[in-house]
């Protein structure tokens, strides 16, 4: 059991450690108040998404626009001019009349006749400012009013970006009284008609009921508030009627008599500041930038109209969810990103970025929103910016994990495939299907010289240590010249140029390439010689031609390589050299000659070809590479004493079973002069050991060497050049060039 869940949850490691991370970033963020601007947008955003209402007739306004304030001549409006409106108004038997002015002073004329027509208006709201501006000065109530309970503090609740989106049911003073706010006398007023009244439901007073609605007191955690200010009882607006507005009449029309007849029977009338100089206006969930304020008396007006249709109709008010389920809602979300994105982590690849992916984040994503929207449009307020951020964290996470993983196995699989394979495999529509093209490539081959011999005398681990290392130089060189590695067979490497992508100057790259390999055989057989092992050399053939370049192979098993004749001909073209060369063919030098240093040229005709061809050894490469090889010295000795031997003639990975006798004539450093009776061809492999009388030398080993020379003037004489001679014979021979002959 514990082994199962253990697989399951390394299958599903992703989730583990993506999910948790990303959630307890995005509620870190949540909570530190970052979030709470985006959350305010899309609850801005939602409101305005949604249907229009119809217009409440309940509520109506007295308006005094720019147009009534020119036409009075004077402002404020005079406390007799106010007395004549509220006489008008009465007439039209409103169940409340709201006076969304200040009037804690006199403005005469008129001052005693206002005051008898606010003793005789029972269903008359004047307001006072309990909080205070910025300066923190708060407006007294008109006296008269406030001894007669007739008062609601106008404050409003003002978010951090400037938008009204909260309401009041009451405040508190600062000497400690509860004061109800100016909508909330005015929304009783009218309901007392229907025998509502407001009923605290719990002893803390956190929630109430009127008629079918209850109102639950905000607290500064709750929606998308983070320690928002929550003095007093204040409810999230679910406003109704802001976008389209109340039926209005200017104050002018009123006191002109223009007013319809029962226009404000059984409603509430409320009498406000519309014109613009009066700077009563403030920014709410509708407007857009600095575009689409609203009065402060329109703003009063929709807070009586959500608590009038709450209480009656059961109109929904925005409610909210606790903490602990925010919290749940976003470790959810973000689960689900993380688990969408995991469990298709294969589909289109581990870099790609799947359409189908994107489709389905996205879809479950507008889901995600659509449900929120949903929710609001029943009165709930649940977040939607964190479980959006925790949603496409997750899955960014994920699919950076998944890139990063993408990126280790690239690097891995770059240990067996050059980059430009990876990239063509891993990034290209093709790059993974069966099958090649044709391409015009460049090939080189090389081949070491030696290695044989000195893995017999050592351990298999310093065996691979040695080859680990020349390997490790040749495959830097061979990248620096932007070759590809197809394949490497022991200690031979076989690289292509011009595959999968092909540059113009591929020829001259494999042949600077070629030399460079050469070249950094100095580092190898420095590092063999720390390990006290003989020094290595290396071969190289190149050829160039059309060959067919791609994926080969089953759909299990497949690798990019390349397949033609070309390819068989630089291997036999690598199989011609000894230590230290550089051999192209004939074709790949008509490219190229301009900028070579050729040190030789000779015919030769490969196996398996129907005409002969000339090779070019190649000592150097101008232009913008302008690398050269040290050209070997002519150091042979003729020997005092000639050294017997007896060889046989390798004929491709196998001996010919005829033992030949001859005599080495002539030394130097890396080959010898041979005289024997028999013919040998240029090229071919000898297997030599030395001799005493007509046996083999006891305790000596195999000697490799190729013929590179056939002596024209002397036709039993033959030029060799040891490939690979054990340590003891080199140093013999070197002891026996030490006496020459006179």
């Amino acid at each position: 059991m514990w082994a199962s869940l253990r697989k399951q949850l390394w299958q599903w490691r992703g989730v583990f450690i993506a999910a948790p991370s990303v959630a307890g970033v995005v509620i870190g963020l949540w909570w530190a108040g970052w979030l709470q601007e985006l959350e305010l947008a899309a609850l801005d955003q939602f409101f305005r998404w949604r249907p229009a209402e119809a217009m409440d007739s309940r509520i109506v306004i007295v308006e005094i626009n720019e147009q009534d304030i020119q036409k009075l001549g004077n402002w404020p409006l005079s406390d007799q001019r106010l007395a004549q409106l509220l006489t008008i108004l009465k007439q039209q038997q409103p169940r409340a009349i709201g006076l969304d002015l200040y009037r804690d002073l006199p403005v005469e004329p008129g001052y005693q006749e206002l005051v008898k027509v606010f003793q005789s208006t029972p269903n008359l709201i004047g307001i006072r400012k309990v909080a205070g501006d910025a300066e923190g000065t708060a407006v007294n109530p008109p006296p008269i009013l406030d001894k007669l309970n007739q008062i609601g503090a106008n404050d409003l609740v003002v978010d951090s970006d400037g938008k009204v989106r909260r309401g009041l049911l009451s405040l508190g003073t600062p000497s400690g009284e509860i004061i109800p706010s100016f909508s909330t006398m005015l929304a009783l007023t009218y309901l007392e008609a229907e025998g509502i009244t407001l009923e605290e439901v719990d002893a803390e007073g956190n929630q109430y009921q009127l008629g079918k609605a209850v109102f639950t007191r905000l607290n500064q955690h709750d929606g998308g508030y983070v320690r928002t200010d929550a003095g007093g009882f204040q409810i999230v607006s679910n406003f109704r009627n802001l976008r389209q507005g109340f039926q209005s009449i200017s104050i002018t029309e009123v006191l002109e008599g223009k007013i319809p007849k029962d226009w404000g029977r059984d409603r509430v009338i409320l009498i406000g500041i519309t014109g613009e100089s009066v700077a009563d206006n403030f920014f709410t969930p509708y407007s857009r930038g600095l575009l689409g304020r609203s009065p402060g008396v329109e703003i009063h007006a929709d807070v009586v109209s959500q608590m009038v249709s709450a209480a009656l109709e059961g109109r929904p008010l925005i409610r909210v969810w606790s903490e602990l389920w925010e919290i749940l809602w976003i470790v959810v979300w973000t689960v689900v990103g993380a688990t969408l994105t995991w469990g298709q982590r294969y589909r289109g690849g581990v870099t790609a970025r799947s359409p189908f992916k994107v489709v389905s984040l996205s879809f479950v994503g507008g889901g995600l929103v659509g449900g929120c929207y949903w929710a609001f449009l029943n009165g709930w307020w649940i977040p939607v910016v964190p479980p959006i951020l925790g949603l496409t964290g997750s899955a960014i996470a994920i699919m950076g994990y998944l890139a990063y993983n993408a990126g280790q196995m690239r690097r891995i699989f770059g240990r067996y495939v050059n980059d430009a394979v990876v990239a063509n495999l891993l990034e290209t529509p093709q790059g993974l299907r069966l099958g090649g093209e044709n391409r015009q490539v460049t090939i080189l081959f090389s081949d070491l010289r030696g290695f044989s011999a000195i893995s017999e005398r050592v351990s298999p681990e310093t065996g691979v240590t040695v080859i680990n290392h020349y390997l490790e130089v040749m495959t830097d060189v061979i990248d620096q010249y932007q070759g590809v590695i197809t394949e490497i067979m022991g200690d031979g490497i076989l690289v292509i140029f011009g595959a999968p992508i092909g540059r113009e100057d591929d020829c001259q790259r494999a042949i600077a390439c070629g030399i460079a390999m050469q070249l950094a055989m100095a580092d190898v057989n420095q590092y063999n010689e720390t390990l006290n092992l003989p020094a290595l050399e290396m071969g190289i053939g190149i050829h160039g031609g059309e060959v067919l370049a791609g994926n080969i192979g089953s759909q299990k098993r497949a690798k990019y390589t390349v397949l033609g004749s070309p390819v068989n001909l630089a291997s036999r073209i690598e199989s011609y050299t000894v230590g230290g060369q550089v051999f192209i063919s004939q074709d790949l030098f008509k490219q190229v000659d301009s900028i070579l240093r050729v040190d030789g040229q000779f015919p030769v005709h490969p196996k398996g070809f129907a005409e002969p061809i000339t090779v070019y050894e190649v000592g150097g490469i101008g232009g913008t590479f302008n690398l050269l090889l040290p050209k070997p010295e002519a150091d042979f000795v003729v020997l005092q004493q000639k050294i017997p031997i007896q060889y046989i003639v390798l004929k491709g990975k196998h001996l010919e079973e005829i033992v030949c006798q001859g005599e080495i004539v002539k030394l130097s450093t890396h080959g010898a002069e041979i005289r024997t009776q028999q013919s040998l061809e240029l090229f071919s492999n000898l297997k030599i050991n030395l001799v005493t009388g007509t046996k083999k030398a006891k305790g000596l080993r195999d000697i490799y060497a190729k013929v590179v020379e056939e002596l024209v003037d002397s036709p039993t004489h033959f030029g060799i050049r040891f490939t690979g001679i054990p340590p003891e014979i080199a140093a013999l021979l070197s002891y026996l060039r030490q006496f020459p002959s006179d």
